[in-house]
């Protein structure tokens, strides 16, 4: 019979046996490394280096083509950028429309989005019901997953925990290398349908061995849809209302696709265009959702959030949230990088759909419990105020709008999801947009991605061993930058 694997060491990150290296000799290096890494930005201007990927008028760079779903956010007239009311389609289908679509027939949307992202059309009754089932038939982890993969490798971050048990996938799988559109179809359901359950367990275990929290995780029930089954593994005693199951599954259709130039969709492009196996692409995207300045976003909107609750006494005083706001914005309140989190948008210029869609739903979940009341509308007011604000410092044409960072972690607070899950259901919600990027690499007859890099350092001597000195052991330094008129 297979014994519970024993209790991991936890707090102590340094694996048994291993010393930790000499802090001074790491920051002696760490000095050496920074010398050795900086360049002067003049430089990306005289060769019109395009960094992260952007145009000088903050647009992106085109490179890539794709029919799984497209951001619009402004046009370009006359070379000028005209913003516009944002709009996010899937396979060219109105998220608006599709989101009024399953609520207006009182159904979860989450599965019909998967079938339509990775199929390329709406699902007809019969095949909504047979997609549904097949996710349904892979929930389950296969044996000793739990035990091994989970319990026996906990993590402090449920991201990295999510991405490890991705990887941990391969060794599961009986054709984990093939790159033939069956089995990657194969294996992106399976994927799809286990997330939810990765991402839970792996909080579970965190909030054990971590956390010294009781252990309870439950066996997946069947029938349920993906919401209903997230809210099953993670309640006490799995229960939830409808309106909850409702909520939670339009979080996740709001977050199915966004373009195939947000940073993690990308990653996915890259890798795999390098023919790598499905699950080394994933976990790289999950590990790219994990920065805070991606998927971790709406954990910047809480923290944030909890700085103004704290501060802001009058939270119906306008004058009051835009005193602090603006304190925040010149540096001088909560993390001092003068940012109002959860407004603003790459690609959106004057409203995110996401945002709208997410608020609309939210609403009703406050007029059936009053005690949130106060809070949604304090980050109604926190959009509103914040946006002119943005505006004004700016210099731009619209207010700055809400993103669905900004709703998305209240409505996870609502809900009573633990803030280590925030960015994991991110990525659940994100995975069938992932594998429906890498079904469309890997099918479009695509090139490795390889941009170029230029060096700018001259070419140096090579020093034999004796005649290093401590005057030759530094770094050669990158030269400044000429002036060009």
């Amino acid at each position: 019979m297979k014994t519970h694997p024993a209790a991991p060491v936890v707090p102590d990150p340094v694996s048994p046996g291993v010393a930790p290296l000499d802090p001074d000799l790491v920051a002696r290096y760490a000095g050496m490394a920074s010398e050795a890494s900086r360049i002067d930005p003049e430089f990306y201007r005289i060769y019109n280096v395009k960094r992260g990927l952007r145009n000088a008028d903050g647009s992106g760079v085109l490179v890539g083509l794709t029919t799984v779903a497209s951001v619009v956010g402004y046009s370009v007239l006359e070379q000028e950028i005209v913003p516009v009311a944002g709009r996010l389609l899937y396979r060219g289908i109105e998220i608006r429309d599709i989101v009024r679509g399953f609520q207006s027939e009182g159904r979860f949307g989450f599965e019909e989005v998967c079938f339509l992202l990775l199929m390329g059309h709406l699902p007809t009754k019969d095949e909504l019901a047979e997609f549904s089932a097949a996710l349904d038939s892979q929930r389950p982890l296969p044996n000793g997953f739990k035990e091994d993969a989970i319990l026996g490798m906990p993590s402090p971050d449920v991201m990295n925990k999510l991405a490890r048990c991705v990887l941990a996938s391969y060794a599961f799988d009986r054709d984990p290398d093939g790159t033939d559109i069956p089995n990657v179809l194969r294996q992106s359901i399976g994927l799809i349908a286990r997330f939810p359950t990765y991402a839970v367990y792996g909080y579970q275990a965190k909030a054990h061995y971590y956390l010294r929290k009781s252990l309870h995780m439950r066996i997946p029930e069947p029938g349920l849809s993906t919401a209903e089954h997230i809210l099953c593994l993670l309640r006490p005693h799995s229960r939830y209302t409808r309106l909850e199951a409702e909520l939670l599954d339009l979080c996740l259709v709001l977050h199915a696709d966004h373009g195939g130039g947000n940073n993690s969709t990308f990653t996915t492009h890259t890798v795999s265009s390098t023919y790598t196996d499905t699950y080394s692409a994933i976990a790289a995207a999950c590990l790219s959702l994990k920065g805070p300045r991606h998927g971790g976003a709406n954990l910047e909107v809480r923290k944030m959030m909890d700085a103004v609750k704290t501060h802001v006494r009058d939270w119906d005083s306008d004058a009051e949230v835009e005193r602090y706001l603006t304190k925040i914005l010149d540096k001088k309140a909560y993390d001092r990088r003068g940012l109002i989190y959860g407004l603003g948008h790459a690609v959106y210029k004057i409203s995110d759909p996401r945002a709208e869609i997410l608020r609309e739903k939210a609403s009703q979940l406050v007029a059936e419990h009053v005690s949130f009341r106060p809070e949604f509308e304090l980050y109604q007011k926190v959009a509103r105020i914040g946006g002119k604000l943005l505006q004004e410092r700016r210099g731009t044409a619209y207010p700055l709008p809400a993103n669905v960072d900004l709703w998305s972690g209240l409505v996870y607070k609502m809900l009573g999801i633990p803030t280590d899950l925030f960015t994991p259901l991110f990525a659940v919600g994100r995975v069938p947009g992932w594998c429906a990027h890498r079904l469309e690499e890997l099918g479009g007859h695509s090139r490795i991605v390889r941009p170029a890099f230029k060096c700018i350092l001259p070419p140096q001597k090579y020093l034999p061993l004796a005649d290093r000195t401590p005057e030759t052991a530094v770094a050669p330094r990158t030269p400044r930058a000429p002036v060009v008129d």
